[in-house]
């Protein structure tokens, strides 16, 4: 594998809305991890002659800050509503088409089944339906942002 299949390894990776990749042949073991700022990506080349790989590593991004104090109030506010969350990485959309108009918004109420938002994995567009029914109070992600496995995306009232 050479230095132009790991760059384009790289960018594909970064498209496809993955946090981690990893890859291994006979004498290169690649780890590719993509965060909300920063990309990392480990190489190692493992010598013919050598029993002990060779390891070179990029620096890790920083560790995310502490939470405060202030979210926790948040949170007690945010309990009695229902969060819809990702069921897949990938990238984000709430509508169908440039052109036409959002699944949802804010203050709208749905029904179960209802179609909330697309989310586009590996060329794939995956529509998400509701599994409640109640009112939308927040849209917690931005249209055409990346979204990881599990992430929240919505808070509905049931009542």
């Amino acid at each position: 594998m050479d230095l132009k299949d790991i760059q384009n390894l790289i960018k594909f990776v970064a498209k496809s809305g993955a946090s981690e990749v990893k890859l291994e042949t006979d004498d290169v073991k690649i780890t590719i991890k993509t965060g909300s700022e920063t990309e990392t990506t480990y190489v190692q080349q493992i010598p013919m002659q050598a029993q002990m790989p060779m390891q070179q590593a990029m620096q890790q991004a920083p560790a995310a800050p502490a939470a405060t104090e202030a979210a926790a109030p948040a949170a007690d506010e945010n309990s009695k509503y229902i969060t819809v969350k990702s069921p897949i990485i990938g990238t984000f959309y709430r509508k169908p088409s440039p052109d036409k108009p959002l699944f949802v918004e804010v203050g709208q109420t749905i029904a179960e089944g209802d179609v909330l938002c697309i989310i586009e994995a590996m060329k794939l567009f995956n529509e998400i339906e509701s599994e409640v029914s109640g009112k939308i109070v927040k849209i917690l992600v931005d249209d055409s942002s990346p979204v990881e496995f599990d992430q929240p995306l919505f808070l509905v009232d049931p009542s």
